[in-house]
């Protein structure tokens, strides 16, 4: 199995969306309160909420603080792009069409 953990967080894909989409923001856009109830919060309805908001801040052109556009949809699809092995796809391709 490939470790494939980035800055402590379980993956590339992790650590940049908690980095550019996530950081900065406080419970409170979540409807939650600092304290003693972060306890009783639901973490998996927090990651819904956090899945869902990423997907508009990135889909939506505009970043988080909706003022000034973001290029995030370009850039997440770079670097997933980024990640493709092009050699192997090039190579497979031509497997398939050879006599």
């Amino acid at each position: 199995m490939t470790d494939t953990k980035y800055n402590g967080w379980t993956n590339y894909s992790t650590w940049r969306v908690q980095l550019e989409v996530i950081d900065g923001l406080e419970p409170e856009y979540f409807d939650l309160e600092e304290g003693e109830a972060m306890t009783l919060v639901d973490v998996h309805e927090l990651a819904d909420a956090m899945q869902s908001y990423a997907e508009e801040v990135i889909f939506s052109g505009l970043g988080y603080d909706e003022r000034r556009p973001s290029n995030l949809m370009e850039d997440y699809a770079r670097a997933f792009l980024s990640d493709v092995n092009w050699y192997e796809i090039a190579l497979h391709f031509v497997n398939n069409f050879k006599g």
